[in-house]
């Protein structure tokens, strides 16, 4: 027999919705877009040729809609790898598990989920306006720790060879990093040959886990160097960002097949930033739209 998911574990709102995303199963397109700011999902959706429903609740902001025949969800998830958390597991529940029964289905539905958002560039080659695509991104969060086979799904040679690159062995101060790969598919048609594709590292904060420092100083003020010198069977660590590794990760223990897409903003080895940056990732917004 079929566990029953207690209603403590899947939250639903009094019309049936899901508990913070506030959406039913048909509002939602199995080709999704994902990003940070919730302001953003506008500027996606207004390429939309039809916009079928829009639903906001606190930072969680979606509309459904076509784009060249294509049915397709912009969402924002906000800011950081918890938030991750939250909308990947209420956008599987929303196709996997029938929210009648509380069961889940027999046929489980693959969801294919870009996320576009913004970055900081950590090698010359990634200078402000670069595209980059994240092939592997490393976690810093720890959330997928938390999950049964995420060893399964991890790199874990990588995940030993960046722990002793970077001095974390035996430091019990430190989340375990996990590398998480996107999806290979995915990921070579969202870059195509126009995107610098590397290793990106998701941080569970914008200063101090960023090597940021305002008024408080870092714990390991050398980090940033050591995090761009580290090298992968060619790879190197092109950009931070917050919440790739959690996609990845997620996804992959779901399903699903996810890839993140992000636009320098700021380079943290020349030290210069471009705040204005509306025109340049809404490029970046066209070529995911007809590309996903």
């Amino acid at each position: 027999m079929k566990k029953v998911i207690a209603d403590s574990e899947l939250i639903q709102n009094a019309d049936g919705s899901i508990f913070h995303l506030h959406l039913h199963p048909e509002q939602i397109a199995h080709k999704i877009i994902l990003v940070g700011d919730p302001q953003r999902v506008s500027l996606v959706a207004s390429h939309f040729d039809t916009k079928d429903c829009e639903v906001q609740n606190r930072e969680f902001h979606t509309i459904t809609g076509t784009y060249n025949g294509k049915r397709l969800t912009v969402l924002s998830t906000g800011i950081g790898c918890d938030n991750i958390d939250i909308v990947l597991n209420e956008l599987d529940a929303l196709v996997n598990i029938d929210l009648h029964t509380r069961q889940e289905k027999d046929d489980l539905q693959q969801l294919e989920l870009v996320r576009i958002g913004t970055c900081g560039g950590l090698q010359p080659e990634t200078p402000e306006g670069t595209f980059i695509n994240s092939a592997v991104s490393i976690g810093f969060d720890g959330l997928l720790n938390f999950y049964a086979g995420r060893d399964n799904v991890c790199n874990l040679v990588l995940e030993e060879m960046f722990v002793r690159h970077m001095g974390w062995k035996g430091n019990q101060c430190i989340a375990h990093p996990y590398a998480a790969a996107a999806d290979p598919e995915l990921s070579r048609r969202i870059a195509g040959d126009d995107m610098v594709r590397g290793i990106t590292v998701a941080c569970g904060g914008f200063f101090g886990p960023q090597g940021r420092s305002l008024r408080l100083n870092l714990a390991d003020p050398d980090m940033q160097q050591k995090i761009a010198a580290f090298r992968y069977e060619g790879l190197s660590i092109t950009n931070f960002e917050m919440e790739s590794s959690a996609l990845a990760g997620l996804s992959l223990l779901l399903g699903h097949k996810a890839t993140t897409c992000c636009m320098v903003i700021a380079n943290r080895v020349t030290h210069k930033a471009r705040a204005n940056y509306t025109n340049t990732i809404d490029n970046l917004i066209k070529i995911v739209l007809d590309r996903i």
